[in-house]
């Protein structure tokens, strides 16, 4: 049977990426995310195994209903790539603003907790994979960084998640890139990490067999 990924904040960047990689490699895809305009096309390009859902992943109940919706579509789920997250406008502690934290941790740190708490009673029948967007933020020490401080919580629980998942057989990856090409920025980066890079490695990840789980994958700009 054709196996099936959920993946939040699908509409645009490494999630789009890799809905597409992971279709390309013969996997269902159940793509979240708030832009319905934007899943839409999405689906309409990958074709009949995409299933476009509109859903605030910030939102317990909305993610529970996600979950359902992409179990009754395709019968089962066998992987979660807990991608949706944003940065700040104002970096630092002292010049931060409390605002823009409060809901940088719900989408960064909460929303991922949701995705997990809601996946896993299906991944556990499965087998299944979850994997989550960490980076290198989450790997060493910025000036004041809000953000990076959220990843490091990724990449602990990612580590935490994989060993209790370890105990029925499933696997747990955080993928650790370095600055990627992607509508976070306000200008474009071709020379650094493309979309397309860290969705390869999300199917690698997903590829490997059963006797091996890759429980990090940390990618950087070759330049």
């Amino acid at each position: 049977m054709t196996k099936t990924l959920l993946i939040t904040g699908a509409s645009s960047g490494i999630g789009a990426a890799t809905a597409k990689a992971a279709a390309k490699a013969g996997w269902n895809v159940a793509l979240l995310a708030r832009s319905k305009d934007k899943l839409d096309a999405l689906a309409g390009e990958i074709g009949e195994g995409a299933l476009a859902i509109e859903c605030d992943v910030t939102d317990r109940d909305q993610v529970r209903s996600a979950v359902a919706d992409t179990v009754a579509k395709f019968g089962g789920l066998d992987g979660v790539f807990a991608n949706a997250g944003s940065g700040v406008e104002h970096p630092g502690v002292e010049k931060g603003v409390p605002e823009e934290w409060h809901d940088m941790i719900h989408l960064n740190i909460l929303a991922v907790l949701y995705t997990a708490h809601a996946a896993l009673p299906e991944l556990r029948k499965t087998k299944g994979h979850f994997i989550v967007t960490g980076s290198k933020a989450g790997r060493d020490h910025m000036k004041g960084s809000i953000y990076g401080a959220t990843k490091w919580f990724i990449h602990g629980f990612a580590g935490n998640l994989a060993e209790e998942m370890r105990e029925w057989q499933g696997r747990c990856t955080v993928i650790s890139p370095g600055m990627v090409n992607t509508e976070f920025f306000d200008e474009a980066k071709p020379e650094k990490l493309q979309p397309e890079d860290v969705a390869d490695a999300v199917v690698f990840a997903l590829q490997q067999p059963d006797t091996s789980c890759v429980r990090e994958i940390h990618l950087m700009p070759n330049d």
